[in-house]
């Protein structure tokens, strides 16, 4: 029931449409951008319910207070302590690694703010688990989301980065003036 409403809602109201090509394996990381706006999380657990795909996301630890923190952890949600220095990649790579299942989903650059200089954490927590990395984009001018390139990290990150990167070059997000991929 949910997938159908959220499916309704996402394809039939919304007017968005999908181009995914790349196989969904049991674990993988999902690499998603642009992300510029508040409304990429809702258009997120859209597509995520109306594809009936289980997926845990990370999301800084200032949004999991009062009655919200239990239903972000039951959709999936991480929360993260931005201002501790943990091991994160560490804890998710060594879950990625012991679990049968591992899907999460990652906006690289890490705000909703132009920023060149995207996160790494993903790359690290896929080349230590040794899981792909799907590249997930989301056009808002074309009202698309589209996945057609994964990579499994060979641990160049110089040379991967500009690929991940590279991908994400013709996608228009909500704001568009807020996004770059630092080039």
């Amino acid at each position: 029931m949910l997938k159908s409403f959220c499916g309704w809602i996402l394809y039939k109201c919304l007017g968005w449409s999908k181009d995914v090509t790349v196989p969904h394996s049991g674990k993988f990381i999902i690499c998603l951008a642009p992300h510029t706006s508040n409304v990429d999380f809702l258009m997120g657990q859209l597509y995520a319910h109306a594809e009936n795909m289980d997926i845990n996301f990370l999301m800084k630890r200032e949004w999991f207070v009062g009655p919200l923190g239990p239903l972000l952890r039951r959709i999936g949600g991480i929360p993260v302590w931005r201002d501790k220095h943990t091991s994160m990649t560490d804890l998710l790579s060594d879950t990625a690694l012991r679990e049968s299942h591992f899907r999460l989903c990652i906006t690289p650059e890490g705000t909703r703010s132009l920023n060149p200089e995207w996160k790494k954490g993903f790359y690290y927590i896929a080349l230590k688990a040794n899981i792909p990395i799907l590249l997930y984009g989301l056009d808002y001018k074309r009202k698309l989301i589209q996945c057609t390139k994964s990579l499994v990290p060979s641990g160049d990150i110089d040379k991967d980065m500009i690929e991940i990167k590279h991908y994400f070059k013709g996608f228009a997000g909500r704001h568009p003036e807020q996004f770059t991929t630092g080039d």
